[in-house]
């Protein structure tokens, strides 16, 4: 009897001390934290008024025409080897 008692007393701790890191769902907490550094930005511009900008789709303030996701140039990555 004493053996099972303590077994659960174990349990329990076991318990107690996991469940603030781990979710109902099996992710942890940091898993549910906002990845700001990977986070791509999107831009949006008009075609004809490339000086504006906006954050969200819509329309342009100017002449009316569709904001369009602005491309982004993709960022080189500098090779360890230069000549």
């Amino acid at each position: 009897m004493k053996a099972i008692k303590a077994l659960l007393v174990i349990a329990f701790a076991l318990m107690i001390t996991t469940a603030p890191s781990v979710s109902v769902l099996g992710q942890t907490a940091r898993s549910k934290m906002p990845k700001t550094d990977t986070a791509i930005k999107r831009v949006y511009t008009c075609p004809m008024d490339p000086d504006v900008v906006s954050n969200k789709p819509g329309k342009c303030p100017k002449c009316g025409m569709d904001l369009v996701e602005k491309k982004m140039p993709a960022k080189k990555k500098e090779s360890a080897k230069k000549d």
